[in-house]
């Protein structure tokens, strides 16, 4: 007498389930609340018990979606970036004019980084940078570098374009925006100007930094024909 095999069947999976960890309202929730704690309390004092109460989130699932503070933070850094930083790179594309196009990037690489969210991060990555080195260095590499790395892939364009005589772009981009943040971030940094600068000093400040860069690497073809 023959036997037939029974084949287990796999099991349904709902369509709307989502894998532990993935949930984006869950993560912005949570983020929220970090943002909350972060900004009340600073890096330090926060924990993570606190970060979960605020988000509404038991702590099991609050280290579902981050394995530890130190990550939790970076994710809260990122997601005010992301928010910000697309309208401040949209500047070095959708300007013909090389001299307007440095100026809106520069306004809006001001207005970011000396807003009151970017001073907070910076502050507290700066008080734990020596014994979180690795923290440190992803707010570096995720930030300054990258937008660095950004403005010099425009400016290595504009070499090209025979508008700029510039033998390092990265250099050239860091020489910039340091030009354009000159007397205004550290300030802030060290709560000797308790408010952000307003738009007439962002706009002249940046001005004067973009004057200064385009006679430094400004070619012939970009000052036009001399009367």
């Amino acid at each position: 007498m023959m036997t037939k095999s029974i084949e287990a069947k796999p099991r349904p999976v709902a369509r709307n389930r989502r894998v532990a960890g993935m949930d984006p309202d869950k993560r912005r929730q949570i983020l929220d609340g970090a943002h909350a704690v972060f900004n009340a309390q600073g890096f330090d004092a926060a924990s993570m018990s606190e970060i979960a109460a605020a988000a509404g989130v038991s702590k099991g699932t609050l280290y579902v979606y981050f394995a530890d503070k130190e990550h939790l933070f970076v994710a809260l850094i990122e997601r005010e970036r992301e928010a910000q930083k697309q309208g401040v790179y949209a500047a070095l594309s959708d300007d013909p004019d090389l001299g307007h196009a440095l100026a809106s990037f520069g306004e809006g690489l001001v207005r970011l980084l000396c807003g009151d969210f970017a001073i907070s991060a910076h502050r507290i990555v700066i008080g734990v940078a020596e014994r979180m080195p690795d923290l440190g260095r992803e707010f570096y590499e995720r930030g300054p570098k990258q937008g660095a790395h950004r403005l010099s892939q425009f400016l290595a364009d504009k070499v090209k374009q025979g508008l700029l005589q510039i033998d390092d772009p990265y250099l050239a981009a860091v020489q910039f925006i340091d030009l354009c943040q000159s007397t205004m971030l550290r300030p802030r940094l060290l709560n000797a100007q308790r408010e952000p600068p307003s738009e007439k000093e962002i706009r002249r400040v940046v001005a004067s930094a973009v004057a200064m860069f385009l006679a430094g690497y400004g070619t012939k073809a970009l000052r036009g024909p001399t009367p």
